[in-house]
């Protein structure tokens, strides 16, 4: 009586396992149908697993069964088709509405330039540090302002080299310059007048 109460507990879970096997086996086939791909491999393992008798021998072909759902790939979509375009002349026309003809023609004006004021030109007015070169000085200009976050009073001192047509300014002259274009590489103010000549 032992050994038949051990038959019965054997086969409950061998039928319950067989019949999780044929469910999981026609998930897939199902889902390989959806996807219109015949899938001829998964119909003979469904076969085997139904002819098998119930006991032990069911509980083995499960196994392989269980692997060859696992071999087949699943179906993998691939990219979506492209619409194809309409031939230009069936293609629906975009019509653009139609501008009045003119009948008189406006004569052609030409109007003045109008005068616009150039930006202001920079001016600086420093001491002549050096007039050894022909027609340029070089002026030194000293800017004294105030630190904007430290408010501490700096100094800066900068020099420019300035055109002076007539070789007039003399070293030590406080002389008054003014922004030009490029004369040369290095100069862009010109002289324009002698502010106070030196001692």
């Amino acid at each position: 009586m032992a050994e038949e109460k051990d038959e019965m507990t054997e086969e409950t879970p061998v039928e319950e396992t067989a019949e999780q096997t044929e469910a999981v086996v026609d998930e897939p086939v199902a889902a390989a149908a959806a996807a219109e791909e015949p899938v001829p491999a998964a119909e003979p393992v469904a076969e085997a697993v139904e002819e098998a008798p119930a006991g032990e021998p069911a509980a083995e072909t499960a196994v392989p069964a269980a692997d060859a759902v696992a071999a087949v790939p699943a179906p993998q979509s691939g990219p979506k088709p492209k619409k194809k375009r309409l031939p230009r002349a069936l293609r629906p026309q975009r019509t653009r509405p139609t501008r009045p003809v003119a009948t008189e023609r406006k004569p052609i004006v030409r109007l003045e330039k109008p005068e616009h004021e150039r930006g202001r030109k920079q001016e600086r007015q420093g001491t002549v540090v050096s007039d050894a070169m022909d027609k340029t000085i070089v002026v030194e200009v000293d800017v004294i302002k105030s630190h904007p976050k430290y408010k501490k009073v700096v100094r800066r001192s900068v020099k420019f080299h300035a055109h002076d047509e007539g070789n007039s300014a003399k070293v030590g002259d406080v002389v008054r310059i003014v922004e030009t274009r490029p004369l040369s590489a290095t100069k862009r103010w010109r002289l324009v007048e002698i502010v106070e000549v030196a001692k």
